[in-house]
């Protein structure tokens, strides 16, 4: 199995070229095509990981099926032999990493839940005792779970960072309807897919979403609780008041920071030991998630 860097397409304009996507041009859809590269602090890394693209795509598709009935996506076709026959000579670039969607409008804000104290949450609740404006109780260790989850949303600052925004301001730059509405979303999503995830045993510790706008008519768009837009955690050695392993790319942070490294790039190599078992992560919360293995198909 090929590992890619870039997926090019002959004949489609690309349309926006993120970190780990490439989005092309399809008629009036966008094709999004996941490649193995990885980031890591703003940066993507030289490395290309094996099957991370497909596990990114196919384990959106499955979340997508199972929350369908919360809120409409934006999905047309993710199983490459209902593309249309103009793709079908891009058979081994695009099968199993691509998905043809609708094109919409982002809103300009991700809509991060949290069912734990975490991460950047963490650092955030140990100046202030609250995470974007939310009051928590105190004494909280890390990594414990919150009593109950919490809409954080977050924008991109100038520097290209996320920078969490507490949701007055998410009202004011969307209307309070359309604020309300990515809050409701967000938790019903998240404590869906957490219950469920629960009987796997993965413990979802907080996740981010992103909406766009179709006219009127709101879609979830862009991927859907991968580990790359996830933290998840294995339930059975997950112990409160320290930082817990992980599924999801966290295992790659906690080898960059070792390392001593600026953040800036250009990022280091990662050793192949690395590579490989970051690749087993990405698989194997795939098969706890779904109870099957990767199909290419």
């Amino acid at each position: 199995m090929t590992a890619y860097s870039t997926v090019r397409l002959e004949n489609l304009k690309l349309h926006h070229k993120g970190k780990v996507r490439d989005i092309y041009e399809f008629q009036d859809k966008l094709l999004i095509v996941a490649t193995d590269r990885i980031s890591a602090f703003d940066c993507v890394l030289p490395n290309l990981i094996p099957f991370k693209g497909q596990v990114l795509t196919q384990l959106t598709e499955f979340w997508l099926q199972k929350i369908a009935d919360i809120v409409p996506n934006h999905r047309l076709a993710t199983r490459f032999s209902d593309f249309p026959p103009e793709l079908q000579h891009f058979r081994e670039r695009l099968l199993g990493r691509s998905m043809l969607v609708i094109k919409t409008e982002p809103l300009p804000v991700e809509c991060v839940i949290r069912g734990y104290v975490a991460g950047s949450g963490w650092k955030e609740y140990q100046k202030t005792g609250a995470i974007c404006g939310i009051s928590l109780p105190r004494g909280l260790r890390e990594c414990e779970k919150l009593p109950q989850p919490i809409f954080t949303p977050a924008t991109k600052a100038r520097d290209g960072h996320d920078e969490n925004i507490p949701f007055p301001e998410v009202a004011q730059a969307l209307g309070s309807d359309m604020a309300h509405r990515l809050q409701d979303y967000g938790l019903q999503i998240y404590q869906r897919a957490a219950d469920y995830a629960a009987q796997r045993g993965i413990i979802i510790c907080d996740t981010k979403f992103e909406f766009g706008l179709q006219g009127d008519r709101l879609l979830l768009i862009d991927e859907v609780l991968t580990p790359d837009s996830s933290r998840f955690w294995p339930a059975e050695r997950y112990q409160p008041g320290k930082p817990q392993p992980s599924f999801d790319k966290q295992f790659v942070r906690d080898y960059l920071e070792s390392l001593g490294w600026n953040k800036r790039p250009p990022a280091p190599e990662l050793p192949a030991e690395i590579v490989q078992a970051t690749s087993q992560k990405y698989l194997e919360a795939y098969r706890l998630l779904t109870g099957g293995e990767l199909s290419i198909e």
